[in-house]
């Protein structure tokens, strides 16, 4: 995978114009699978799978498109959160409480919850099927699954996580722990991580690092922390002139970053980190910390794993100008879940809606798609508690920039557009 494939990451958000930028170009025309009608409730017209940033976007969307009552959203958990968010809850400055929201409240009025777990998935039959042994039969399918995270990889976690001095901002059972860790450093390293896996949000590994710095040079204890950057890639961030600007904070900053280091193993209770050198397979180091950020492994989920729609790593399997799945014509998949080789950020869901609710306008006319999704994503990769870089960029990993201005700068505006703006944005404008 390039190297932008795999700091394919970021939950974060885009500007106030997110809903912007695709493209066009044809794809070959494919006939439609189409299912018999079942009795009310077995069948949708437009079945979505995942209640996150991408499914509640396109339940809404869709229910404009084809009316109350004929989409439905299949989703287990109770609460939606705005993810972005966490990395300022793990730095202090936001409450983990304004992050989250009941399902039910987001979800598209008109449109059905289905509150279930999908276990399997037979597009040859246009259907799929629920934890509860139940069949539901669709003629559009759009999957949205997210991403799953995987600290159980890392020997050690997520029982680890009992102890003091270790946190992460991925989840909602420890974003607060890293607050905690943060708060109760006395002396010794620091280390941040990103591990050997695709991730979303490639930018918050560093974003919570630069945080910690600002924290600890607030309250005097900055020259007692040796902060490290342990990254399984061999360049900061996959985009060259954000890289740079950021290459100069490290430096500015005294912090140390080691390429190539992929975290295998966690001794909570030693507070010893190890690393493999992947430069050098079985070859480990071991390093003593005074707190730790972890950055879990990711992959698809495991439903989608060895399944029609996926391809062989177990992503949905999709065009990345369409979003159209490649065999199957009436299945289409968005977000974290898919195989596009861009950044998996929230911004790139709301670049991917637009583009996909053009694709699917054409596919029910029986017409080819035209939009072009060229890629497009955005991390506000914030470098303190009032400074943001806000990263744009495309497929080819080229900046593709919003604003007439050097957007690899340091900016207050673009922290308060991060911190105020976009969850504003997020709840009020991109999910409805």
């Amino acid at each position: 995978m390039s190297a932008i494939g795999v700091v394919s990451s970021c939950s974060c958000l885009h500007s106030g114009t997110w809903l912007l930028k695709p493209g066009m170009r044809k794809m070959s025309s494919l006939g439609l699978h189409t299912a018999a009608r079942c009795a009310a409730k077995d069948y949708y017209e437009v079945l979505v799978l995942g209640g996150g940033t991408g499914g509640i976007t396109m339940g809404a969307r869709m229910k404009r498109k084809v009316g109350e009552g004929n989409v439905a959203v299949v989703e287990p958990s109770k609460t939606h959160y705005y993810q972005p968010l966490w990395t300022l809850v793990g730095g202090g400055a936001k409450q983990l409480a304004a992050s989250a929201r009941p399902t039910g409240s987001v979800m598209p009025k008109g449109v059905e919850w289905i509150k279930s777990r999908v276990t399997a998935l037979d597009p040859d039959k246009n259907c799929i099927w629920l934890e509860n042994d139940t069949k539901i039969s669709y003629k559009y399918l759009i999957i949205a699954l997210g991403i799953s995270l995987h600290y159980e990889k890392i020997k050690g976690l997520p029982e680890g996580f009992h102890h003091p001095k270790i946190g992460s901002n991925y989840s909602v059972h420890t974003v607060e722990k890293t607050w905690k860790a943060l708060q109760d450093f006395k002396e010794g390293n620091a280390i941040f991580t990103f591990p050997n896996t695709p991730v979303k949000c490639a930018g918050a590994p560093q974003k919570i690092m630069y945080l910690s710095e600002a924290y600890w040079r607030k309250t005097g204890k900055r020259s007692k922390a040796n902060i490290m950057f342990n990254t399984s890639l061999g360049v900061v961030f996959g985009v060259k002139k954000y890289a740079d600007a950021l290459l100069e904070i490290i430096k500015e900053r005294n912090i140390a970053v080691n390429y190539k280091r992929n975290l295998v193993e966690v001794r909570a209770d030693k507070q010893e980190a190890v690393f493999e050198n992947l430069d050098k397979p079985g070859v480990t180091e071991v390093h003593q910390y005074e707190m730790l950020h972890v950055t879990p492994p990711m992959g698809p989920p495991d439903v989608l794993i060895n399944s029609p729609v996926a391809d062989e790593i177990g992503w949905v399997d999709v065009n990345k100008e369409t979003l159209q799945h490649k065999k199957y014509p009436n299945v289409f998949g968005i977000g974290d879940c898919t195989n596009l080789p861009t950044s998996k950020t929230a911004a790139a869901v709301a670049a991917q809606s637009a583009v996909l609710d053009k694709t699917i306008s054409l596919v029910m006319k029986n017409q080819l798609p035209t939009k072009k999704y060229d890629g497009y994503t955005s991390c506000p990769l914030v470098t303190g508690y009032n400074k943001v870089i806000l990263a744009e960029f495309d497929y080819d990993a080229q900046p593709l920039e919003t604003f007439p201005i050097d957007q690899s700068k340091e900016r207050v505006t673009m922290y308060h557009m991060k911190a105020d703006m976009m969850p504003f944005l997020y709840w009020n404008m991109l999910l409805k």
